[in-house]
Formats: C-alpha cells, structure tokens, sequence
C-alpha cells in the first residue's frame, strides 16, 4: 500500500480554496497511553483539525521544549515503541480518513531501518514524515524510500536559514514546508511575530509548495494571526499542555477537542 502523501495535498489545498490556513495537531504517540493516545488524535480531528502529527518520543528531543519532553518521558516510561506509534498513526487514519503525519528525530528512523520504516509507514496509512533534524544533503537514502511508498518528506525551515539553503529544502522536500517561528524549542509563547512572517515570505519565493508555521501557537488569536500569512497553523505544545494539565482522561479528551475548535475558528477568522 502506498502512503497518503495526495491525501496531505489535497487537504491543505481544500483549505486554501476555502480560503483559509490548515489547522495542523501535534501529539505524541503513547501519551498518556497508547489508546489514551489515539483516541486523543480523534479528538482533536472531532474538534476541527485537518491534519495531525504523531510524534515519535524520544529521550534525548532537542528541539522540544519541557511540556512535550514532558508527555514523551510519560510514554517511554509506559513503553511505547516504534510498533505502537504505527498502531496510533493506522487507527487514526481508519478511524478518520483524515492525513496522518509522523515527525521524528532521525535517528529511530536509523536504528529501525529506513526502508522498514517507510514500508510499515504507507502500510499504516501515513501520509509522511517530518524530520527536524535530517540534513537535506544526507537526506538522499530516506527520500527514495519515501518517493517509493507515496510518502511526504517534510523539511523544517528556520529564521536562520539564508536564502539559498532554503531553495536547496524546500527543493528537496514535498507536501509542505514546516516553517519553524522562532529559533529556540518547542513551547507555547505571548507572540509568534513579524519573524515567522518574514520566514514564509522568504520560503514562498523559492517553492509552490505549502508553508505551515509551528512553535509557539496556543490560542485562536495567534492562530487568526499566523493563518494571515500561513497555509498552514501547528499546534503542539498547548495540545500537550491541555492533556497533562487535566484531572483525568476523559477531561483531557474534552479539553483537547475544545482547544481544536476554538483554534479551527481562528484559522478560519471566526473566533
């Protein structure tokens, strides 16, 4: 079975036609637990999300800030292993129809095989993988596995990033490009600003591909914000935050969904 990549695109298209951003989720497999996981997922594609990023814990993730090592550190202890992210990424994709997404740290995808781990991707449903901290020069292995099942490769794309580095990301990557905010790690923040804004103009002018920005979205306000220049709003970290901040499951579930909707609303400029 081949992935979903076409699944991705169209989605993020259908938004653009309906003139608005995509709302893109963020949550790790395993958290709080595999099913608790999973029937988070559904949640947040109930309360309005398009797209959902599964993450791959990891117990060294430099790029996340304390509320996602956080939630990772919970599904390690519990046991979750690169099998248990697949089931979280095939039943959400069942239960939906909705574009599933895995971003990981490249070096599980090392250990586990490349062509292994695409293979059991595509089979699952996936629509690709975001892949923070994969050079694009040493990026040639992975991207003809992923080209093979029908898989996006995703690039994440930095203020630092001079012009044409950008062209060589942006050229070597599909789906979309994952435009990183602000440099620093993963966490909600008071402003997502005039950097990020400057970042997806910049990265507009070397591709046609869509440009989606995450790290520090948290409400409908930053969401209607950054859907002004954006295909694409990420959310993670408030997702994260709203699960472990609840007293329980179930509240965590309504908490995630209640979250969704209201940033779905802020993309759209209905908030």
């Amino acid at each position: 079975m081949s992935g979903n990549i076409q699944l991705l695109s169209d989605t993020l298209a259908g938004a653009k036609a309906e003139g608005r951003s995509a709302l893109i989720a963020y949550l790790p497999a395993g958290f709080p637990t595999v099913d608790g996981g999973i029937d988070a997922i559904k949640a947040v594609f109930d309360g309005g999300a398009d797209v959902v990023e599964v993450g791959l814990p990891h117990s060294d993730p430099v790029l996340d800030g304390p509320v996602i090592q956080t939630a990772d550190d919970i599904a390690l202890r519990g046991g979750v292993k690169i099998a248990d992210v697949m089931r979280t990424v095939r039943e959400a994709y069942q239960a939906t129809g909705k574009p599933v997404l895995v971003m990981t740290y490249w070096n599980p995808i090392d250990r586990y095989g490349v062509e292994r781990f695409t293979a059991e991707l595509a089979e699952a449903g996936g629509a690709g993988c975001i892949l923070p901290d994969l050079p694009v020069q040493e990026s040639a292995l992975w991207r003809e596995h992923a080209e093979k099942h029908g898989l996006a490769t995703v690039f994440v794309v930095a203020p630092s990033s001079k012009d044409a580095r950008l062209a060589d990301i942006t050229a070597a990557g599909s789906g979309f490009v994952y435009a990183a905010s602000l440099m620093g790690v993963t966490g909600t923040r008071e402003s997502v600003g005039a950097q990020a804004q400057d970042l997806v103009r910049r990265t507009k002018a070397t591709t046609d591909l869509p440009v989606c920005v995450g790290l520090g979205v948290s409400n409908a306000e930053q969401a209607a914000e950054v859907a002004g220049f954006a295909d694409g709003v990420i959310v993670g970290s408030a997702f994260v935050k709203r699960m472990l901040d609840a007293p329980d499951e179930a509240a965590g579930l309504d908490a995630v969904r209640a979250l969704a909707a209201d940033l779905a609303k802020g993309v759209r400029g209905t908030a």
